[in-house]
């Protein structure tokens, strides 16, 4: 005899995959991550513009002035981007050295380090035909920053010094041996009062680039050394190592990785970034000299600092760092019109600029939050268990 089961079977389990995100999410996603620093500046110019009305100037006509000292031309567009230039290679390095973990504060020191080991090469054998003095000087800038960065890094590493202490020292050291070098062993013969090298041969100068503007090719190095630190970072095995250091260091000693060696690593790859920065303000300058003349802030342009507040607005991403660069650059370039034509003090550019930073910095933790939830939307969701059939 047999028993008719009357039961239904259990419904079908849906293994199909969960569809990816659609074309509207993926669009958002981009779009909210830029709001928060736009929304930052939009706030920055705002204050700016209380600011510029308690003194008596229209916010207007000095934001006008503002856009056309600094994107009005092609003049002014080439100033506003070798303005940028060192911004974009400190900030490479700090994206490179923020994403392992270390704060490196030493931007400044690097700068002049690469400037003073670039100098002394070209002192040194001025006779070198142009093809080959040039990248020899821009090598000599690298290393020298390098040099300088992993001192800092060796510290923290061996010797379990701070880096945000070292580096800030070690940016007084560096301009005092500047100070000192231009007092004596570099100073031009007969310039007794102004602190600077001869003139460097012209065939240490980097080239301009066509369109008749003072643009360089300092620019376009930088450009590609941004190309090359996103390489770095997100398409290499070394890349991988320095990212998982700077997440969970304990986890990344636990699984083999050498943290010590990453960390003087990324160190000294910052400060290659910075020492090349350094080369390219003296081989790209007008003057063509080592100019200590006003101090390490004049010759450096503060992009030591500058460059680390350009890599916060670009998210600590190589590649977003280079309009965040380009936007600072022109802020720099375009106060100076500003100045000019408003009769405003220097130091409401300064001011503006301070507002800037404050506000982007304040905005990184909900740029962060937002980010997280994009991640966590953009999850596909476990299939549903199994029932089990007894």
């Amino acid at each position: 005899m047999t028993l008719v089961d009357n039961e239904q079977p259990p419904p079908p389990v849906d293994t199909t995959p969960e569809l990816a995100p659609s074309l509207a999410f993926r669009l958002i996603k981009p779009i909210a991550g830029l709001s928060v620093p736009i929304a930052a500046v939009v706030v920055a110019l705002l204050v700016g513009a209380v600011m510029l009305r308690a003194l008596g100037a229209n916010p207007i006509d000095g934001y006008i002035a503002l856009f056309d000292g600094a994107f009005g031309g092609w003049d002014q567009l080439a100033d506003t981007s070798i303005k940028a230039m060192p911004l974009l290679l400190v900030g490479i390095g700090i994206c490179i050295a923020f994403r392992t973990g270390v704060i490196n504060l030493g931007g400044e020191g690097q700068i002049i380090a690469g400037a003073i080991l670039s100098t002394t090469v070209a002192l040194a054998i001025p006779g070198t035909p142009r093809l080959i003095l040039v990248p020899l000087v821009l090598i000599a800038g690298g290393i020298g920053g390098a040099c300088w960065g992993a001192l800092a890094g060796a510290l923290k590493a061996y010797a379990g010094v701070s880096e945000i202490l070292s580096t800030i020292m070690m940016n007084i050291v560096a301009g005092q041996f500047l100070s000192f070098l231009l007092q004596d062993l570099l100073i031009e013969e007969g310039a007794i009062k102004i602190q600077q090298t001869e003139r460097l041969t012209d065939n240490s100068h980097l080239p301009l680039l066509p369109g008749g503007t003072r643009l360089h090719l300092g620019v376009v190095i930088a450009v590609l050394v941004a190309v090359l630190g996103f390489f770095l970072l997100f398409r290499s095995a070394l890349g991988v190592r320095l990212r998982a250091v700077g997440h969970n260091p304990d986890a990344s000693e636990y699984a083999g990785m050498a943290v010590k060696r990453s960390v003087v690593q990324a160190l000294a790859f910052s400060g290659a970034c910075a020492g090349v920065a350094g080369a390219i303000l003296v081989f790209g300058s007008e003057s063509h000299r080592l100019i200590g003349e006003g101090g390490p802030t004049a010759f450096t342009q503060n992009a030591g600092f500058n460059g680390i507040v350009a890599a916060l607005f670009g998210a600590l991403h190589p590649i977003a760092t280079i309009p965040a660069s380009f936007f600072f650059g022109g802020m720099l370039t375009g106060g100076i019109q500003l100045q000019r034509e408003l009769q405003v003090p220097a130091a409401l550019i300064v001011a503006l600029n301070g507002v800037i930073v404050i506000v982007v910095v304040s905005s990184l933790k909900l740029r962060s939050r937002i980010h997280q939830w994009f991640e966590r939307r953009s999850e596909p969701t476990s299939a549903p268990a199994e029932q089990n059939d007894e």
